[in-house]
């Protein structure tokens, strides 16, 4: 478990920086929510669906990077960041190694998803460093996340390390697989971009929750039912794909 910063004093300007990442991390967020339907409603491998597909990538990588900063500031300074709490450990937990954790974890899910469409011809080049450093750096904060989780009492990071390290093995394990069948990339592509609008309203309704239900914010319950909507959608698509109900073979434009 990687060991808790020295409380310190934030600077005045710090909690300033923290709101503006988190305006960013809204817009960023609301646009995801957004172009998550335009890429779900049109058809898969075309114009429409690569162009909603892109904003949404880079919507998402907006959003996730305002996320690791909140964390980062979070995690040194959880009380100056969060005016009103009282519990630092807790909310150090909370809202910033489980923040982090997310952020990266969101972005090597987007990752992992576009670039099984960029090289279906040539499923080695996945296997390049930079991928496999960040599934690796995935699964390091999970079992941080994890740990912290424990050692609070919090189900809620402990059931996002296990989902994380259950998503991220899967990835390792296709990466290394030496020769997929031609079309095995349409899954991964498709599991992981929805796996990612699940990440997406998931904390649009966590930030909602806080607002509004403070008591429910952190509720396993409410987290859990993008997944179920977004498993769902897997479920259709593949059922399609297993019918013969062929997705077009056209490459997404790379996002890197």
């Amino acid at each position: 478990m990687l060991a808790p910063c020295n409380k310190g004093k934030a600077s005045p300007i710090m909690p300033w920086l923290f709101m503006l990442f988190l305006g960013v991390h809204v817009g960023c967020g609301t646009v995801a929510l957004l172009a998550t339907w335009g890429a779900v409603l049109t058809r898969k491998g075309g114009p429409d669906h690569r162009y909603w597909g892109g904003i949404f990538t880079w919507a998402i990588y907006g959003a996730a990077a305002m996320a690791l900063g909140m964390g980062a500031l979070s995690v040194r300074w959880p009380l100056a960041m969060h005016p009103g709490l009282t519990d630092a450990a807790l909310y150090r937990g909370l809202l910033g190694w489980m923040m982090l954790y997310l952020g990266v974890l969101v972005i090597g899910m987007t990752r992992y998803g576009r670039q099984m469409v960029t090289n279906r011809r040539d499923h080695a080049r996945n296997r390049r460093w930079p991928m496999i450093a960040l599934q690796l750096a995935v699964l390091a904060l999970g079992a941080n996340c994890l740990a912290l989780g424990l050692w609070l009492g919090q189900p809620l990071m402990i059931l996002v390390s296990v989902i994380g390290f259950g998503t991220t093995l899967t990835y390792l394990w296709y990466l290394f697989r030496p020769a997929p069948p031609p079309r095995a990339y349409i899954a991964e592509h498709l599991k992981a971009m929805v796996a990612t609008g699940i990440a997406a309203y998931t904390a649009f309704l966590s930030v909602g929750l806080i607002r509004m239900f403070p008591a429910h914010a952190f509720n396993p319950a409410i987290w859990a039912a993008p997944t179920v909507v977004g498993v769902a959608m897997i479920g259709y698509f593949l059922q399609r794909e297993k019918r013969g109900v062929k997705l077009p073979r056209t490459p997404l434009a790379p996002a890197e």
